[in-house]
């Protein structure tokens, strides 16, 4: 005779088993940094001294992801999900925008909206004309970066180039090394005002006439003798026009800054090693 059971159905119910209730967490947690990710605003560090004055290696900064539309370019590892453009909208001269980078579009560049389809631009003489117009550079105080592990005096056997040319290499009150570089402010039309920094002469300083073409920005790095930016093409390592498609956000602010000194096993150094200074720093 087969005995029978019955479920009594006040005992409790059996706890859903916690590794699911793990991947279901970080499942919802993925979709939400995706989507915050690619529609809202993301972060992104410096690599490079291409955008010097403004911006250093060891900074990082916020960049919002609205401001000029959405492509496929928008998203984590360009998932080709979104056609095209969607909710464009042009940049403004001026702004600092990251985008991928021609030739190859899967590396991140950062650099200065210069000019727009239809433009036109030209360097003479270290000077900037857009649209036939000289924009105004003045001269200001020198740039004063300090020697550090980000910015360093002597090449390194790893990249052999140094970041301090040695005709800007001074010592401080202090004795320590600093790298002095000549600062200039330019003032594109729109009235947007920023500093850039000309270390000398140099081939790029005098360029043919670029007219960017539709759906294409010309864009330029602020430490002008040394960033591969839309003066140079796809052949010479540069970017040339960058489709517009390619802009992946607007550069807002800086929210944390370090010169490199910090070890990962001495908590201290953490502290030390911050540029608090340029935390909290606009665009």
């Amino acid at each position: 005779m087969t005995q029978g059971y019955t479920v009594d159905p006040l005992a409790p119910a059996k706890p859903e088993s916690e590794w699911r209730d793990l991947a279901s967490f970080l499942l919802k947690l993925a979709i939400v940094v995706f989507i915050i990710r690619s529609f809202i605003f993301s972060p992104f560090s410096i690599p490079s001294e291409s955008m010097m004055p403004r911006l250093l290696i060891g900074d990082y900064l916020f960049i919002t992801k609205w401001n000029y539309g959405y492509s496929k370019h928008s998203l984590p590892f360009s998932l080709p999900l979104i056609p095209g453009r969607v909710f464009p909208a042009l940049p403004e001269r001026g702004d600092v925008v990251v985008f991928k980078a021609p030739p190859t579009n899967n590396i991140d560049f950062i650099k200065r909206v210069i000019g727009l389809p239809g433009d036109t631009i030209q360097m003479k003489g270290g000077q900037l004309i857009l649209n036939g117009q000289a924009i105004p550079k003045q001269k200001i105080a020198d740039f004063v970066v300090p020697i550090s592990p980000n910015y360093r005096a002597v090449a390194s056997s790893e990249d052999q180039k140094a970041n301090c040319r040695p005709q800007f290499l001074r010592t401080a009150g202090n004795g320590s090394q600093v790298c002095q570089m000549p600062r200039f402010r330019e003032t594109l039309p729109n009235g947007k005002s920023y500093d850039v920094l000309d270390l000398g002469t140099f081939a790029q300083d005098d360029t043919d006439v670029f007219t960017v073409p539709a759906g294409h920005a010309f864009l330029m790095g602020d430490n002008r003798d040394n960033s591969m930016d839309s003066r140079f093409s796809t052949n010479e390592e540069g970017i040339g026009y960058v489709p517009l498609e390619n802009i992946q956000g607007k550069a807002v602010v800086s929210f944390w800054s370090t010169d490199g000194s910090a070890n990962w096993f001495l908590p201290w150094t953490w502290f030390s090693a911050a540029r608090w200074e340029r935390l909290g720093e606009g665009f």
